[in-house]
Protein backbone atom coordinates (compact mmCIF):
# COMPACT_ATOMS: atom_id res chain seq x y z
CA UNK A 1 0.00 0.00 0.00
CA UNK A 2 2.86 2.30 0.59
CA UNK A 3 4.39 1.90 -2.80
CA UNK A 4 1.08 2.07 -4.52
CA UNK A 5 0.77 5.33 -2.25
CA UNK A 6 4.10 6.67 -3.17
CA UNK A 7 3.33 5.85 -7.13
CA UNK A 8 0.10 7.54 -7.13
CA UNK A 9 1.40 10.93 -5.36
CA UNK A 10 4.47 10.95 -8.22
CA UNK A 11 1.80 10.50 -10.67
CA UNK A 12 0.38 13.62 -9.11
CA UNK A 13 3.06 15.70 -9.03
CA UNK A 14 3.55 14.78 -12.91
CA UNK A 15 -0.08 15.40 -13.26
CA UNK A 16 0.36 19.10 -11.88
CA UNK A 17 3.21 19.90 -14.32
CA UNK A 18 1.92 22.01 -16.84
CA UNK A 19 2.19 20.64 -20.62
CA UNK A 20 5.11 22.64 -22.15
CA UNK A 21 6.01 20.32 -24.86
CA UNK A 22 9.61 18.33 -25.42
CA UNK A 23 12.37 19.83 -24.05
CA UNK A 24 15.72 20.41 -25.91
CA UNK A 25 18.25 17.67 -26.07
CA UNK A 26 20.33 17.31 -23.08
CA UNK A 27 22.96 16.37 -26.47
CA UNK A 28 22.35 20.44 -26.94
CA UNK A 29 25.37 20.70 -24.46
CA UNK A 30 28.19 19.02 -26.61
CA UNK A 31 26.37 18.98 -29.93
CA UNK A 32 26.06 22.37 -30.79
CA UNK A 33 30.02 23.21 -30.33
CA UNK A 34 30.65 20.61 -32.66
CA UNK A 35 28.38 22.15 -35.00
CA UNK A 36 30.06 25.55 -34.82
CA UNK A 37 33.32 24.10 -34.86
CA UNK A 38 32.34 22.05 -37.87
CA UNK A 39 30.97 24.89 -39.22
CA UNK A 40 34.17 27.20 -38.90
CA UNK A 41 36.07 24.32 -40.22
CA UNK A 42 34.26 23.92 -43.51
CA UNK A 43 34.66 27.83 -43.76
CA UNK A 44 37.75 27.93 -43.74
CA UNK A 45 38.24 25.15 -46.66
CA UNK A 46 35.85 26.99 -48.93
CA UNK A 47 36.89 30.16 -48.17
CA UNK A 48 40.47 29.40 -48.52
CA UNK A 49 42.93 31.16 -51.02
CA UNK A 50 43.41 28.75 -54.27
CA UNK A 51 46.39 27.87 -55.55
CA UNK A 52 48.69 29.53 -52.90
CA UNK A 53 50.76 27.40 -50.62
CA UNK A 54 51.99 27.77 -46.97
CA UNK A 55 56.05 26.44 -47.38
CA UNK A 56 56.20 27.32 -51.15
CA UNK A 57 57.75 31.14 -51.11
CA UNK A 58 58.52 31.07 -54.67
CA UNK A 59 54.80 30.14 -55.58
CA UNK A 60 53.22 32.21 -52.99
CA UNK A 61 54.84 35.84 -53.42
CA UNK A 62 52.98 38.52 -52.59
CA UNK A 63 50.30 36.68 -51.32
CA UNK A 64 48.58 39.82 -49.30
CA UNK A 65 47.91 42.85 -50.36
CA UNK A 66 47.67 46.34 -48.52
CA UNK A 67 43.82 46.71 -48.44
CA UNK A 68 44.55 50.32 -48.58
CA UNK A 69 43.82 52.60 -52.00
CA UNK A 70 47.02 52.94 -53.53
CA UNK A 71 47.24 56.84 -52.46
CA UNK A 72 47.15 55.67 -48.87
CA UNK A 73 50.17 53.71 -49.27
CA UNK A 74 52.34 55.45 -51.20
CA UNK A 75 54.17 59.24 -50.68
CA UNK A 76 54.22 59.35 -47.09
CA UNK A 77 57.29 61.29 -45.10
CA UNK A 78 59.49 59.69 -42.54
CA UNK A 79 57.46 62.16 -39.53
CA UNK A 80 55.08 59.70 -38.96
CA UNK A 81 52.99 59.93 -35.83
CA UNK A 82 54.79 56.92 -34.61
CA UNK A 83 58.46 56.59 -34.13
CA UNK A 84 59.90 54.43 -36.67
CA UNK A 85 62.17 53.00 -33.08
CA UNK A 86 59.59 51.84 -31.46
CA UNK A 87 58.43 49.61 -34.49
CA UNK A 88 62.02 48.60 -36.27
CA UNK A 89 65.72 47.74 -35.02
CA UNK A 90 66.82 49.66 -38.02
CA UNK A 91 66.28 53.39 -38.22
CA UNK A 92 65.42 52.99 -42.11
CA UNK A 93 63.09 50.21 -42.22
CA UNK A 94 59.86 51.71 -41.32
CA UNK A 95 60.76 54.71 -43.99
CA UNK A 96 61.16 51.71 -47.10
CA UNK A 97 60.25 52.81 -50.08
CA UNK A 98 59.27 49.04 -50.52
CA UNK A 99 56.83 49.19 -47.28
CA UNK A 100 55.71 53.12 -46.98
CA UNK A 101 53.49 54.03 -43.65
CA UNK A 102 49.96 53.76 -44.36
CA UNK A 103 47.90 56.98 -43.76
CA UNK A 104 44.44 56.39 -41.74
CA UNK A 105 42.04 59.10 -41.31
CA UNK A 106 40.84 59.18 -37.60
CA UNK A 107 38.63 61.75 -36.62
CA UNK A 108 39.75 64.29 -39.04
CA UNK A 109 42.80 63.99 -39.06
CA UNK A 110 45.62 61.93 -41.05
CA UNK A 111 47.66 59.34 -38.69
CA UNK A 112 50.34 57.75 -39.77
CA UNK A 113 50.55 53.56 -38.76
CA UNK A 114 53.42 50.74 -39.59
CA UNK A 115 52.98 48.85 -42.74
CA UNK A 116 52.90 45.70 -41.90
CA UNK A 117 53.33 43.95 -45.29
CA UNK A 118 57.05 43.66 -44.90
CA UNK A 119 56.10 40.53 -42.61
CA UNK A 120 53.94 38.82 -45.72
CA UNK A 121 56.28 35.59 -45.84
CA UNK A 122 56.49 35.21 -42.11
CA UNK A 123 55.07 31.95 -40.87
CA UNK A 124 51.43 32.81 -39.40
CA UNK A 125 51.08 35.46 -42.30
CA UNK A 126 51.15 32.74 -44.78
CA UNK A 127 48.45 31.22 -42.49
CA UNK A 128 46.06 33.63 -42.34
CA UNK A 129 46.65 34.43 -46.82
CA UNK A 130 45.53 30.75 -46.83
CA UNK A 131 42.72 30.96 -44.89
CA UNK A 132 42.15 34.54 -44.36
CA UNK A 133 38.29 33.66 -43.01
CA UNK A 134 40.75 33.27 -39.46
CA UNK A 135 40.34 36.88 -39.25
CA UNK A 136 36.47 36.57 -39.15
CA UNK A 137 37.01 34.16 -36.24
CA UNK A 138 38.91 36.15 -34.46
CA UNK A 139 36.12 39.32 -34.75
CA UNK A 140 34.03 36.87 -32.94
CA UNK A 141 35.87 36.07 -30.08
CA UNK A 142 36.37 39.84 -29.59
CA UNK A 143 32.42 39.92 -29.67
CA UNK A 144 32.33 37.42 -27.25
CA UNK A 145 34.22 38.70 -24.86
CA UNK A 146 32.45 42.01 -24.61
CA UNK A 147 29.27 40.19 -24.29
CA UNK A 148 30.35 38.34 -21.18
CA UNK A 149 31.61 41.65 -19.50
CA UNK A 150 28.43 43.05 -19.60
CA UNK A 151 27.16 40.37 -17.12
CA UNK A 152 29.93 41.78 -14.34
CA UNK A 153 29.66 45.57 -15.57
CA UNK A 154 25.79 45.17 -14.62
CA UNK A 155 26.57 43.78 -10.80
CA UNK A 156 29.23 46.37 -10.43
CA UNK A 157 26.50 49.10 -11.83
CA UNK A 158 23.73 48.11 -9.06
CA UNK A 159 25.95 47.29 -6.16
CA UNK A 160 24.45 43.41 -5.58
CA UNK A 161 22.92 40.59 -7.22
CA UNK A 162 19.82 40.96 -5.65
CA UNK A 163 19.76 44.75 -6.32
CA UNK A 164 20.29 43.61 -9.92
CA UNK A 165 17.55 41.48 -10.20
CA UNK A 166 15.21 43.64 -8.89
CA UNK A 167 15.89 46.26 -11.17
CA UNK A 168 15.52 44.02 -14.47
CA UNK A 169 12.30 42.36 -12.79
CA UNK A 170 10.97 45.78 -12.65
CA UNK A 171 12.02 46.68 -16.06
CA UNK A 172 10.34 43.63 -17.75
CA UNK A 173 6.99 44.77 -15.64
CA UNK A 174 7.40 48.12 -17.61
CA UNK A 175 8.23 46.81 -21.00
CA UNK A 176 4.51 45.00 -20.40
CA UNK A 177 2.73 48.20 -19.21
CA UNK A 178 4.00 49.62 -21.91
CA UNK A 179 3.12 47.66 -24.87
CA UNK A 180 -0.41 46.43 -23.14
CA UNK A 181 -1.29 49.57 -21.11
CA UNK A 182 -0.03 52.55 -22.39
CA UNK A 183 -1.68 54.32 -25.73
CA UNK A 184 1.50 52.31 -27.47
CA UNK A 185 -0.86 49.31 -27.22
CA UNK A 186 -2.35 49.24 -30.54
CA UNK A 187 1.03 48.09 -32.07
CA UNK A 188 1.04 44.92 -29.25
CA UNK A 189 -2.66 43.59 -30.16
CA UNK A 190 -1.30 39.67 -28.84
CA UNK A 191 0.03 39.21 -25.44
CA UNK A 192 3.06 37.30 -24.95
CA UNK A 193 1.38 35.37 -22.53
CA UNK A 194 -1.39 34.52 -24.72
CA UNK A 195 0.73 33.79 -27.73
CA UNK A 196 2.46 31.03 -25.66
CA UNK A 197 -0.51 29.85 -24.11
CA UNK A 198 -1.98 28.87 -28.04
CA UNK A 199 0.92 26.90 -28.52
CA UNK A 200 0.95 24.83 -24.93
CA UNK A 201 -3.08 24.27 -25.86
CA UNK A 202 -3.08 21.96 -28.57
CA UNK A 203 0.23 22.69 -30.07
CA UNK A 204 2.41 20.91 -28.35
CA UNK A 205 4.54 19.58 -31.01
CA UNK A 206 5.09 23.30 -32.35
CA UNK A 207 6.69 23.96 -29.11
CA UNK A 208 8.58 21.37 -29.18
CA UNK A 209 10.20 22.07 -32.31
CA UNK A 210 10.37 25.71 -31.15
CA UNK A 211 11.82 24.98 -28.06
CA UNK A 212 14.42 22.81 -29.75
CA UNK A 213 15.76 25.58 -32.41
CA UNK A 214 15.74 27.99 -29.87
CA UNK A 215 19.25 28.17 -29.41
CA UNK A 216 20.19 26.29 -33.21
CA UNK A 217 19.29 29.53 -34.74
CA UNK A 218 20.99 31.81 -32.27
CA UNK A 219 24.39 30.92 -32.68
CA UNK A 220 25.08 27.79 -35.02
CA UNK A 221 22.29 29.85 -37.44
CA UNK A 222 24.64 32.74 -37.59
CA UNK A 223 27.73 31.47 -37.82
CA UNK A 224 26.47 29.37 -40.84
CA UNK A 225 25.15 32.67 -41.91
CA UNK A 226 28.51 34.60 -42.01
CA UNK A 227 30.58 31.95 -43.17
CA UNK A 228 28.21 31.56 -46.53
CA UNK A 229 28.19 35.72 -46.94
CA UNK A 230 31.70 35.67 -46.57
CA UNK A 231 31.82 32.73 -49.78
CA UNK A 232 28.73 34.22 -51.52
CA UNK A 233 28.96 38.14 -51.06
CA UNK A 234 29.58 39.51 -54.71
CA UNK A 235 33.05 41.36 -52.54
CA UNK A 236 34.46 41.96 -49.47
CA UNK A 237 33.12 45.47 -49.27
CA UNK A 238 29.48 43.96 -49.24
CA UNK A 239 30.33 41.09 -46.58
CA UNK A 240 31.98 43.83 -44.45
CA UNK A 241 29.40 46.24 -44.24
CA UNK A 242 27.08 43.54 -42.98
CA UNK A 243 29.23 42.14 -40.59
CA UNK A 244 30.15 45.82 -38.90
CA UNK A 245 26.41 46.22 -38.95
CA UNK A 246 25.74 42.94 -37.54
CA UNK A 247 28.72 44.12 -34.62
CA UNK A 248 27.62 47.40 -34.37
CA UNK A 249 24.22 45.96 -33.30
CA UNK A 250 25.59 44.00 -30.65
CA UNK A 251 27.54 46.45 -28.97
CA UNK A 252 24.17 48.65 -29.21
CA UNK A 253 22.57 45.61 -27.51
CA UNK A 254 25.61 44.94 -25.00
CA UNK A 255 25.12 48.88 -23.90
CA UNK A 256 21.30 48.57 -23.20
CA UNK A 257 22.06 45.32 -21.31
CA UNK A 258 24.68 47.02 -19.03
CA UNK A 259 22.42 50.14 -18.12
CA UNK A 260 19.11 48.49 -18.54
CA UNK A 261 18.86 45.09 -17.21
CA UNK A 262 15.38 44.06 -18.21
CA UNK A 263 13.92 40.22 -17.19
CA UNK A 264 12.96 38.20 -20.21
CA UNK A 265 9.31 36.75 -19.27
CA UNK A 266 10.17 33.36 -18.51
CA UNK A 267 11.79 34.76 -15.22
CA UNK A 268 8.80 36.80 -14.24
CA UNK A 269 6.75 35.60 -11.29
CA UNK A 270 4.33 33.35 -12.07
CA UNK A 271 1.07 35.28 -11.80
CA UNK A 272 2.35 36.86 -15.07
CA UNK A 273 1.66 33.63 -16.61
CA UNK A 274 4.96 32.90 -18.42
CA UNK A 275 6.36 29.43 -18.61
CA UNK A 276 10.16 28.71 -19.53
CA UNK A 277 9.95 26.24 -21.93
CA UNK A 278 13.69 25.96 -23.44
CA UNK A 279 15.01 25.40 -20.15
CA UNK A 280 13.04 22.31 -18.49
CA UNK A 281 14.37 19.09 -17.25
CA UNK A 282 17.75 20.84 -16.89
CA UNK A 283 18.16 20.27 -20.84
CA UNK A 284 20.19 23.67 -21.03
CA UNK A 285 22.04 24.76 -24.63
CA UNK A 286 25.34 26.28 -23.89
CA UNK A 287 24.54 29.14 -26.01
CA UNK A 288 22.55 30.15 -23.38
CA UNK A 289 23.11 28.91 -20.22
CA UNK A 290 26.65 29.06 -19.50
CA UNK A 291 28.37 30.89 -16.96
CA UNK A 292 29.22 34.15 -18.99
CA UNK A 293 25.82 34.41 -20.14
CA UNK A 294 23.41 37.71 -19.13
CA UNK A 295 19.81 35.82 -18.46
CA UNK A 296 18.79 39.59 -17.53
CA UNK A 297 19.51 40.91 -21.22
CA UNK A 298 15.98 40.93 -22.85
CA UNK A 299 16.29 44.24 -24.44
CA UNK A 300 16.89 44.15 -27.14
CA UNK A 301 16.69 40.81 -28.12
CA UNK A 302 20.14 39.79 -30.00
CA UNK A 303 18.39 36.76 -31.53
CA UNK A 304 16.29 39.00 -33.38
CA UNK A 305 18.81 41.57 -34.25
CA UNK A 306 20.85 38.82 -35.81
CA UNK A 307 17.88 37.48 -37.47
CA UNK A 308 17.02 40.68 -38.78
CA UNK A 309 20.49 41.31 -40.07
CA UNK A 310 20.32 38.11 -42.12
CA UNK A 311 16.74 38.88 -43.43
CA UNK A 312 17.33 41.85 -44.73
CA UNK A 313 20.63 40.73 -46.41
CA UNK A 314 18.97 38.06 -48.06
CA UNK A 315 16.32 40.68 -49.18
CA UNK A 316 19.23 42.39 -50.40
CA UNK A 317 21.25 39.33 -51.70
CA UNK A 318 17.87 38.47 -54.09
CA UNK A 319 18.41 41.58 -56.27
CA UNK A 320 15.18 42.45 -56.37
CA UNK A 321 15.24 45.72 -55.27
CA UNK A 322 18.41 47.06 -56.54
CA UNK A 323 20.96 46.72 -59.21
CA UNK A 324 22.79 43.89 -59.64
CA UNK A 325 26.63 45.02 -59.14
CA UNK A 326 28.72 44.41 -62.06
CA UNK A 327 30.90 41.78 -60.70
CA UNK A 328 27.59 39.11 -59.73
CA UNK A 329 25.67 39.09 -62.40
CA UNK A 330 22.00 38.89 -62.29
CA UNK A 331 20.04 35.59 -60.81
CA UNK A 332 17.46 33.84 -62.41
CA UNK A 333 14.66 34.97 -61.01
CA UNK A 334 13.49 31.26 -58.68
CA UNK A 335 16.66 31.91 -57.05
CA UNK A 336 15.40 35.97 -56.65
CA UNK A 337 12.26 34.75 -55.31
CA UNK A 338 14.03 31.93 -53.11
CA UNK A 339 16.28 34.67 -51.06
CA UNK A 340 12.71 36.93 -51.07
CA UNK A 341 10.69 34.43 -49.05
CA UNK A 342 13.85 33.71 -46.60
CA UNK A 343 14.58 37.86 -46.51
CA UNK A 344 10.62 37.44 -44.91
CA UNK A 345 10.21 34.19 -43.13
CA UNK A 346 13.82 33.74 -40.99
CA UNK A 347 12.74 36.77 -38.80
CA UNK A 348 9.36 35.98 -38.23
CA UNK A 349 10.25 32.06 -37.58
CA UNK A 350 12.85 33.60 -35.18
CA UNK A 351 10.48 36.12 -33.19
CA UNK A 352 7.85 33.44 -33.40
CA UNK A 353 10.55 31.29 -31.62
CA UNK A 354 11.90 33.91 -28.71
CA UNK A 355 8.20 34.92 -28.00
CA UNK A 356 6.38 31.53 -27.63
CA UNK A 357 9.32 30.34 -25.41
CA UNK A 358 9.23 33.71 -23.20
CA UNK A 359 12.32 34.61 -23.66
CA UNK A 360 11.74 37.94 -25.17
CA UNK A 361 8.77 40.44 -25.38
CA UNK A 362 7.16 41.96 -28.64
CA UNK A 363 9.27 45.11 -27.79
CA UNK A 364 12.31 43.22 -27.37
CA UNK A 365 11.88 42.68 -31.88
CA UNK A 366 11.10 46.59 -32.24
CA UNK A 367 14.38 48.06 -30.47
CA UNK A 368 16.37 45.42 -32.00
CA UNK A 369 14.73 46.24 -35.48
CA UNK A 370 16.03 50.20 -34.46
CA UNK A 371 19.44 49.20 -33.19
CA UNK A 372 20.59 46.99 -36.12
CA UNK A 373 18.70 49.80 -38.79
CA UNK A 374 20.99 52.48 -37.01
CA UNK A 375 24.07 50.40 -36.92
CA UNK A 376 23.43 50.26 -40.65
CA UNK A 377 24.13 53.87 -41.42
CA UNK A 378 26.76 54.08 -38.61
CA UNK A 379 28.68 50.52 -39.31
CA UNK A 380 31.69 52.65 -40.92
CA UNK A 381 32.77 53.92 -37.18
CA UNK A 382 34.58 50.68 -37.25
CA UNK A 383 36.98 52.38 -39.33
CA UNK A 384 38.40 54.32 -36.43
CA UNK A 385 39.72 51.21 -35.18
CA UNK A 386 42.26 50.60 -38.33
CA UNK A 387 44.86 52.17 -36.59
CA UNK A 388 45.01 50.26 -33.49
CA UNK A 389 44.74 46.98 -36.06
CA UNK A 390 47.68 48.61 -38.39
CA UNK A 391 49.88 48.22 -34.74
CA UNK A 392 48.22 45.43 -33.74
CA UNK A 393 49.64 43.72 -36.69
CA UNK A 394 52.87 45.66 -36.40
CA UNK A 395 53.77 44.21 -32.87
CA UNK A 396 52.88 40.61 -34.06
CA UNK A 397 54.19 40.90 -37.36
CA UNK A 398 51.47 39.91 -39.22
CA UNK A 399 50.45 40.72 -42.43
CA UNK A 400 46.91 41.28 -42.76
CA UNK A 401 45.41 38.67 -45.85
CA UNK A 402 43.66 39.50 -48.46
CA UNK A 403 40.11 38.68 -48.03
CA UNK A 404 38.86 35.85 -50.69
CA UNK A 405 35.37 37.15 -50.74
CA UNK A 406 34.56 37.89 -54.38
CA UNK A 407 37.08 35.28 -56.02
CA UNK A 408 34.17 32.56 -56.65
CA UNK A 409 32.56 35.43 -59.04
CA UNK A 410 36.18 36.15 -60.48
CA UNK A 411 36.57 32.79 -61.44
CA UNK A 412 33.95 32.60 -63.25
CA UNK A 413 34.65 35.41 -65.48
CA UNK A 414 37.01 35.16 -68.90
CA UNK A 415 38.17 38.32 -68.07
CA UNK A 416 39.24 39.02 -64.68
CA UNK A 417 38.83 42.48 -63.35
CA UNK A 418 39.88 43.45 -59.47
CA UNK A 419 37.08 44.93 -57.60
CA UNK A 420 38.53 47.77 -55.08
CA UNK A 421 37.64 46.40 -51.56
CA UNK A 422 37.11 48.65 -48.45
CA UNK A 423 39.39 47.71 -45.69
CA UNK A 424 38.06 47.08 -42.38
CA UNK A 425 38.44 46.34 -38.98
Amino acid sequence: MASTGAFNVTEAAVAAQPAMGGAQFASHTWMEPIIVVSIMTASLYFNRKHGFRIFDKSRGRSPTRSVLPHNNSQGSSPDGSFDSDSFLSESDAFNSSKHPPKKRNCCGMVVRTPNSSRFADNWHSRVLSKWPFLIEMFYWVLNLAFYALTKALAQVLFSTNDGLWQLAEDHGVMVLDIEHKSWLRFLFPIKESDFQAWFLNGHLTAITFLNRFYSLVHIPGTVSFLSWYYYAAPNHSTFATVRRTMTLGNFAAFFIFTFFPCMPPRLLPKEYGFLDTVRQQNAESVWVGGNYVNQLAAMPSLHFTYAFCVGSTFLYHSGIFRRSQRSEGRKPFYTQIIFLIAGIAYPMFVLTIIVATANHYWLDAVVAMCTTTLSLFGNKVWMFLLPAEDVLCWILRVDKPTPTTGDRLKRKEAQYQPVKDEEDP
